[in-house]
């Protein structure tokens, strides 16, 4: 075997055994029966995989502890669906790898075709708690970010004083978030679905609360005016990467589509209810 195609092979082994792990860990952490069966079964294709390539390179591989605890970290963190699906995202360059040893290792196509096949259809079985409910965090992050991101754009131009901004940028997202959460709770009672209405209230409610949080924190800390808004809409480009970028891998939706859609529209909020504060101060002659 050639040397080049032999680092390839050990490289895939270490990979194989580092996700058997993965799996393993993760099934272990996890009380739904459900979840568990799938990621012990997806532990076990991992481990078969790490023996088919011992099979040529005739040596045991160690995991790689560090990627272990990462990725074991990121599912506790933000659910195992997205850990996972992050995780299997970065063996898309691997398939290329894998490819190229294939015209000398034939079997090394099926076993690449299979591990896709059934890992795609194992975690689409997942049923996780934070995917159930994400309709509902949308709603509290879209609403906050729309809402507030323009409340604060023109309260600054009519106000023209930081904390006077941030009181009422967090009376109205208060009240905001109050608003939204009811909405969600009646309209999850009447959808009549599996979720909890309680629960899809908190969700939108809480995400609410934390998003208008961290869209007032210029206001608290710095008295510029401007340099207030600046680092305000900084924020709401922050939040919105971070969100979308979580969605579009544990959805498997297109990041640059609905980052792009979220950004014109919060932005834009922004930039007409900043020209509204503008047109208010100069026809009610109000000076603060």
């Amino acid at each position: 075997m050639l040397e080049d195609v032999k680092k390839i092979i050990l490289a895939a082994q270490k990979n194989e055994i580092t996700e058997h792990y993965i799996y393993r860990r993760l099934a272990q952490s996890i009380k739904d029966s459900n979840n568990r069966d799938v990621l012990r079964h997806i532990s076990i294709e991992e481990l078969e995989h790490y023996d088919f390539w011992r099979g040529y390179t005739r040596k045991d591989v160690k995991p790689s502890r560090l990627r272990i605890w990462k990725y074991l970290l990121i599912s506790k963190i933000f659910g195992i669906t997205f850990g996972i699906k992050l995780m299997e995202r970065g063996e898309e360059r691997a398939k290329v790898i894998y490819e190229k040893i294939s015209k000398q290792i034939p079997e090394a196509s099926r076993i690449i075709e299979d591990e896709d096949l059934h890992e795609k259809e194992l975690i689409g079985l997942i049923d996780e708690e934070k995917l159930r409910y994400i309709s509902s965090i949308v709603l509290g992050l879209n609403d906050a970010l729309v809402e507030l991101t323009g409340a604060l754009t023109g309260f600054t131009l009519a106000f023209q004083e930081a904390r006077l901004v941030a009181m009422t940028g967090l009376i109205t997202g208060i009240a905001g978030a109050l608003s939204m959460a009811t909405s969600e709770y009646l309209s999850t009672k009447s959808e009549g679905d599996s979720r909890s209405p309680l629960k899809a209230a908190a969700y939108t409610g809480i995400t609410y609360i934390f998003t208008i949080l961290f869209l007032i924190l210029p206001y608290i800390f710095l008295a510029e005016i401007y340099a207030c808004i600046i680092l305000t809409l900084i924020n709401a480009v922050i939040l919105i990467f971070l969100f979308t970028f979580y969605v579009s891998i544990a959805k498997d939706l297109s990041f640059k589509r609905r980052f792009l859609e979220m950004i014109i529209v919060s932005l834009g909020i922004a930039c007409l209810t900043f020209f509204i504060g503008f047109l208010v101060k100069i026809f009610l002659n109000i000076e603060i």
